[in-house]
């Protein structure tokens, strides 16, 4: 199966360092970054998506949680 996961926040260490910990982990980076301003909280916001194929085990909405990945 392939996963797909969406990373978000402020940008900051702490953005770096969930993306650090899905690549540890084996994960992809799947696109470019994104950047964007949060008007509400007045921060700036990245996002990067990321990616990994799990051999052996299929997908199954609403069952299968990324975070044991």
């Amino acid at each position: 199966m392939r996963l797909y996961r969406f990373l978000t926040a402020i940008d900051d260490a702490t953005f770096c360092h969930k993306v650090t910990a899905a690549l540890n982990k084996g994960w992809h980076l799947y696109g470019s970054p994104t950047y964007a301003y949060d008007k509400k909280e007045k921060v700036m916001r990245c996002g990067q998506a990321v990616v990994k194929d799990i051999e052996g085990q299929d997908y199954v909405a609403g069952e299968t949680k990324l975070s044991d990945w």
